[in-house]
């Protein structure tokens, strides 16, 4: 059974429909109980950083997740699920985050062009992946294929060696991460159509 952690962030149903898609039971729980008894957990969410760290703690969803991810069980982070695993944000004033990542969530330079045109931030889309690691999340899934995004916020790890995919806009950004059991994605698989519901399928397999 895939748990998707619901602490008050995002349109979780969107997720769920697209394991249901490939064929997998997902259910939306705001209990942690059913995400300790979970075989994979999926953390998306969309919004402001120091409000989901808050709503995960409040909702006490913090020390499950933690348990989970040191048993090493399948864990899947979206968006701002991503984001959340780094140790800090500076996203209004520095916020602490899970520390499961070393490294920091920060903010797209003002001001970034491409080919002389100025980019708008949010980075708002759909955009390519260029691999440096492939998961086993990412199987099948070609170098150069697009995936949708939306956020005005990356991650930069302390340890590059868990960057899976960059992704190039105004700057080289990290969009995605792989340390031992986790996935995460700056991108929404849910949104991507068929090679984001590739990716859901993958996960799903994952032992």
């Amino acid at each position: 059974m895939i748990a998707i952690i619901d602490y008050g962030m995002g349109n979780l149903r969107s997720v769920q429909k697209g394991f249901e898609k490939v064929g997998f039971e997902a259910v939306v729980t705001s209990d942690p109980k059913v995400v300790l008894e979970a075989e994979r957990i999926v953390l998306p969410g969309v919004g402001a950083f120091p409000d989901c760290m808050r709503n995960l703690e409040h909702g006490g969803f913090v020390e499950p997740i933690l348990k989970v991810i040191r048993e090493g069980r399948p864990f899947l982070g979206i968006c701002l699920g991503l984001q959340l695993l780094f140790t800090e944000s500076e996203e209004f004033g520095i916020h602490k985050g899970l520390d499961v990542i070393p490294g920091r969530v920060v903010r797209f330079p003002e001001g970034m062009t491409e080919e002389e045109e100025e980019l708008k931030v949010p980075h708002m889309g759909w955009n390519q992946l260029s691999f440096k690691l492939r998961p086993p999340a990412f199987s099948g899934i070609p170098d150069g294929t697009n995936f949708y995004f939306v956020h005005s916020y990356y991650v930069r790890p302390d340890d590059s060696s868990v960057i899976a995919t960059t992704t190039r806009y105004g700057i080289d950004f990290c969009s995605s991460v792989w340390k031992d059991n986790i996935v995460a994605t700056q991108f929404h698989p849910e949104k991507s159509q068929e090679k984001g519901l590739a990716i859901l399928q993958n996960f799903g397999a994952m032992k």
